[in-house]
């Protein structure tokens, strides 16, 4: 049976992150641990990194801007169809849904903070969900099937 995201589990940039799987039941998915979070680059992009329950609970949330050379990468443990929403966001983003590769599976193009409490699904189970500012996704070619340069250890390659 497919699984389905309904279940709150973190705050995306603001954006709750909804997770779940209901296969008969619901099964609680822990994020990677990191003990803090971090801000790498990857060519012209700088990615914070969200790891912890708490770095995905806060998101991007509370920011009046986000650069346009800027983004939250969500790594999750087990590939999930996560589900994010708008409640606390201050500014539109893009939300853009990865193969464990760095390949664009779908993207929430200029989701404004007026969408609240809509929820907006991976189209198929994932592990990393980029949140950039509105726009961004657009203007770097960023559609189903482009390629987006993750900083190291992300994406994992294939088959691991």
């Amino acid at each position: 049976m497919e699984k389905h995201a309904t279940r709150v589990l973190m705050a995306l940039g603001g954006a709750t992150l909804l997770v779940g799987a209901v296969l008969y039941g619901v099964s609680y998915r822990t994020p990677v641990q990191n003990p803090a979070p971090t801000v790498v680059g990857a060519g012209a992009m700088r990615f914070e990194i969200a790891t912890t329950t708490a770095a995905q609970e806060r998101g991007l949330g509370g920011r009046a801007s986000i650069p346009s050379d800027y983004g939250m990468l969500f790594v999750f443990t087990t590939p999930e169809r996560y589900g994010f929403w708008m409640k606390d966001m201050l500014v539109p983003i893009d939300i853009i849904w990865l193969s464990d590769t760095g390949m664009v599976l779908g993207v929430e193009d200029s989701v404004a903070t007026s969408t609240y409490p809509h929820v907006f699904y991976a189209p198929e189970p994932v592990r990393y969900v980029l949140e950039t500012r509105a726009g961004v996704a657009s203007a770097r070619g960023w559609s189903v099937g482009a390629h987006v340069p993750l900083p190291p250890p992300y994406p994992l390659p294939r088959g691991k």
